[in-house]
């Protein structure tokens, strides 16, 4: 395969004058047989799954079902049931901050790791559930690379650890943190790895049983599929002791006036109606992920990658953040240009026809931590080509231009 025939895939980029689209960190495009695959379902499978008896509605369970297999095999689970469907990474992260404390004894005197370049997704929710018990929330700081030591792992990860919570990769600085490392130093203390996966699955080989993590997150709209849809990965001992998240139809077995008895995993945790389509969406969007190769999208985006930090550490006033090895930023590229608002940089990129993203990016902690309030982040996938590449250079150069310096 080669990037164009990649690329023909996406309607998107079928327009005569598509966007250089370079906000893949935020969500991806679709190509055309997950669109597919999810108007399939409406068309041919339109049942509420899991609670008609008719023809119809069992086939719609039946799709639902295999899309279920095919993430637990796309990731490496054991089980289907270890799979549990949600709206995204930030309500399966929720799902488990409001539902550990079910399965794992948390309060004063102990310890919640996360590190301080966290997505505010995975930030927000264990502040909360720290204050809630009366825990404590410690960081783990990188250097300014991205690069988490292991003295760092050591010194924070300890006896009064309970749970850690780290991204597999970060949303700044692409950055591949050591998980398999805090994972290890976790356990050793009989605590619970909870992994946020959003910038990871559709980018490299995820599989979540080597990993040995006990939680994994992420959304299916950053990795080819449609908004709406996420996963949470569980232990299956896990997800058997955490209480359900929400509740209502579907995730019981029986109820009384008094009290309720809930399904079994992982259909405690799906409450109400499904996002059926969604989930249909989501496995094709596996099996193309799967059948395009890693190794394709890998090489890809580190050629891009490498290509866009060569040509933008020429031009003047662009400082980058990260390390300086493109292998180590997985596509992701945070920047800023002197005197000028990351706001206006993406405002003249976007006269231009280039969609970046500029902000806090949901990390402020990262922010002030780097001692910056925003930068733009500019963030490619393997449909990106060269020539959108030099197109988004030429535009970067003049911007200090536009901007009267």
């Amino acid at each position: 395969m080669n990037t164009m025939d990649f690329r023909k895939d996406f309607a998107l980029f079928r327009s005569s004058n598509a966007p250089v689209y370079f906000d893949n960190s935020a969500t991806t495009q679709r190509p055309d047989c997950v669109i597919e695959a999810v108007a399939d379902f409406y068309r041919n499978s339109n049942a509420n799954p899991l609670r008609g008896l008719y023809d119809l509605a069992l086939k719609a369970t039946e799709k639902y079902e295999d899309a279920r297999k095919t993430v637990a095999s796309f990731i490496g689970a054991k089980n289907p049931s270890q799979i549990v469907f949600t709206r995204n990474t930030t309500e399966s992260l929720n799902l488990v901050s409001e539902s550990i404390s079910s399965a794992v004894k948390i309060g004063e005197g102990d310890d919640i790791v996360v590190t301080v370049s966290e997505h505010h997704s995975n930030l927000l929710p264990w502040q909360r559930l720290a204050k809630r018990t009366g825990a404590k929330l410690v960081f783990m700081e990188p250097d300014m690379t991205g690069l988490i030591s292991d003295e760092e792992i050591r010194s924070k990860i300890t006896e009064r650890t309970k749970l850690v919570a780290a991204a597999h990769v970060s949303n700044v600085w692409g950055r591949v943190n050591p998980i398999e490392k805090i994972i290890k130093r976790a356990h050793s203390f009989g605590a619970v790895a909870v992994i946020d996966g959003a910038q990871a699955v559709a980018h490299m080989k995820v599989d979540v049983s080597s990993l040995d993590c006990d939680l994994y997150a992420f959304s299916g709209h950053k990795m080819l599929a449609p908004m709406g849809i996420g996963v949470l990965y569980g232990k299956a001992e896990l997800l058997e002791r955490m209480e359900p998240f929400m509740l209502g139809g579907e995730m019981i077995e029986y109820v009384t006036r008094e009290d309720a008895t809930y399904a079994e995993v992982p259909h405690k945790f799906e409450a109400g109606t499904v996002n059926a389509g969604g989930a249909a969406g989501l496995a094709r969007a596996c099996a193309y992920i799967s059948d395009t190769g890693f190794d394709f999208i890998r090489t890809q985006e580190t050629e891009l990658t490498s290509y866009l930090i060569g040509k933008m550490n020429s031009i003047r006033g662009i400082e980058l953040y990260g390390s300086k090895d493109p292998d180590e930023h997985n596509g992701i590229i945070s920047f800023n240009i002197k005197d000028c608002h990351p706001h206006d940089v993406a405002s003249i990129l976007n006269e231009d026809g280039i969609c970046v993203r500029a902000g806090h990016h949901c990390a402020q902690p990262l922010m002030q931590f780097m001692g910056i309030g925003s930068c733009v982040r500019a963030s490619v996938y393997a449909y990106n080509t060269l020539e959108e590449a030099d197109r988004f250079v030429k535009c970067l150069k003049n911007v200090r231009k536009v901007l009267g310096y």
